[in-house]
């Protein structure tokens, strides 16, 4: 059995693991193939001078028991560490002020947690709602976010709250981004409602997931995230080993074919072996236009679809500071969509967020400042020199840290042109249409975060999940 898998990211990586571990035989074989100069695709661990520092996805949801169990099969159970539990912040009106708890993701149920961040009349606007007309949902259907909250509470919420969270984790604005591809309890509380035949309102729904939530207990609350204690390295360093597969890096795969006489498949492009055998099972684990013009001869349709897909953009700088004097006792700052005078989205205090961090470093800080949104690719494309001014600039205006007589001691800035897909209202369908395609196709799979969602735990379970169809075919 030979298998070639097409990109050496997360999604790549599990899939070769995964594939190790099946009933492949000894005599199997799995190349991966990557574009780039190293394995890991958007994790990205740096080595700054006092340990390892992630650049890429820094943390992941805890509460995925399926990704724990994961990392203990994989031996490093003993590598996670938990965060500081600090509060973040959002930088409003050029105000610095509490992030909101409660509600999901930023949209509340009552005007409680919000108002400090919005106006009287928003207020007034937001604990009405359940009274105003009922939302026309169907079950089942998407619709974009921040137009769906717009329309129910109006545009502070979404500028000033809902499109910074969503901001830092898709690179994109609430207006951008799918009710059920992005927020799936909030759509399943609206089916939930129109099923029921209840009025269906914004407020009620949240309402309901926040019933649904266990009671705050007396003991230790367990953390929401979790990390690796030397960076995302660990964990795509250990798949690349223990897949046991030959990774080929600065490989560019133009093209792959098939033979329908022989069921076997060829992988073409700069950096392939011009020895290569054919392959009897091939995994497309690529950005989605990458996968598009990967599958355009033996998958078209599916290739078809997957076009219209688009991408984010975003820049991250990570700054060491000889002293984190005067720097807020928090994990860090969101900054609103509508606020004016700033170029950075979001500041990361990792040093105050990861115990772990702040360990190895002492008095200094580690500081992440990201950058970037969807259909903005100009701060993603500024000079380095530029993002790190603006950096340093940003943070004495929102939180009055002088960055600059703190001490720069180490700059390290990455780059991701087309980082994430774009998930909007329909997305999911897109992507229901390309597994339908590929399903026709045999020993053909695609992975990757545009077909299993953002995080590292979906990104896992859907590589997983293709490796088992694979081996079944």
């Amino acid at each position: 059995m030979r298998i070639a898998i097409v990109g050496a990211g997360l999604a790549g990586l599990t899939t070769a693991y995964e594939l190790r571990g099946g009933d492949l035989g000894a005599d199997a074989h799995i190349d991966v193939f990557e574009a780039s100069d190293r394995i890991g695709g958007k994790l990205f661990t740096v080595p700054f001078n006092d340990g390892p520092v992630d650049l890429g996805a820094e943390a992941f949801l805890a509460r995925r028991e399926d990704a724990l169990e994961f990392f203990t099969e994989l031996g490093l159970a003993d590598s996670l560490v938990e965060p500081s539990g600090k509060s973040s912040l959002v930088y409003s009106q050029s105000n610095l002020q509490v992030l909101p708890r409660g509600g999901v993701m930023g949209i509340p149920s009552t005007s409680a947690p919000v108002a400090h961040l919005v106006s009287e009349e928003t207020v007034r606007r937001i604990d009405a709602e359940n009274d105003a007309e009922a939302i026309d949902w169907t079950v089942g259907e998407d619709r974009s976010i921040g137009q769906l909250v717009r329309e129910r509470y109006g545009d502070e919420v979404v500028d000033r709250i809902v499109s910074s969270l969503l901001g830092g984790v898709y690179s994109c604005l609430a207006d951008d981004l799918g009710v059920r591809a992005t927020v799936p309890q909030l759509a399943e509380a609206l089916d939930s409602l129109a099923q029921a035949g209840e009025k269906v309102t914004l407020s009620a729904a949240v309402a309901q997931i926040e019933k649904s939530r266990p009671a705050p207990s007396d003991g230790p609350v367990k953390p929401v995230f979790n990390a690796f204690a030397g960076g995302y390295a660990e964990l795509y360093e250990t798949l690349a080993e223990k897949s046991q597969a030959d990774i080929h890096l600065d490989t560019f795969v133009s093209g792959i074919t098939f033979d329908a006489k022989t069921s076997k498949y060829t992988i073409t492009g700069q950096g392939v072996p011009g020895d290569t055998e054919a392959y009897d099972r091939v995994v497309v684990a690529t950005p989605a236009p990458t996968t598009a013009r990967l599958l355009s001869k033996v998958a078209p349709e599916a290739a078809a679809a997957l076009k219209p897909v688009k991408l984010a953009s975003s820049a991250v700088v990570g700054l060491k500071f000889d002293s984190d004097a005067g720097l807020p006792d928090s994990s860090g700052v969101l900054v609103a969509a509508d606020q004016a005078g700033v170029h950075a989205k979001a500041f990361t205090f990792s040093s105050k967020k990861w115990p772990h961090l702040k360990e190895r470093i002492g008095d200094g800080a580690l500081i992440r400042a990201s950058f970037g949104r969807f259909g903005d690719d100009a701060l993603a494309r500024e000079e380095e020199d530029t993002l790190v001014d603006y950096a340093l600039d940003d943070l004495l205006t929102i939180t009055g840290f002088d960055a600059r007589a703190a001490g720069v001691s180490e700059i390290y800035t990455q780059r991701w042109f087309g980082g994430l897909p774009r998930f909007d209202d329909n997305h999911l369908a897109t992507v229901a249409t390309v597994r339908e395609k590929i399903a026709a196709q045999p020993g053909l799979e695609v992975t990757g975060a545009w077909a299993g969602g953002v995080g590292v735990p979906a990104v896992i379970a859907d590589a997983r999940a293709a490796a088992q169809r694979i081996l079944g075919s």
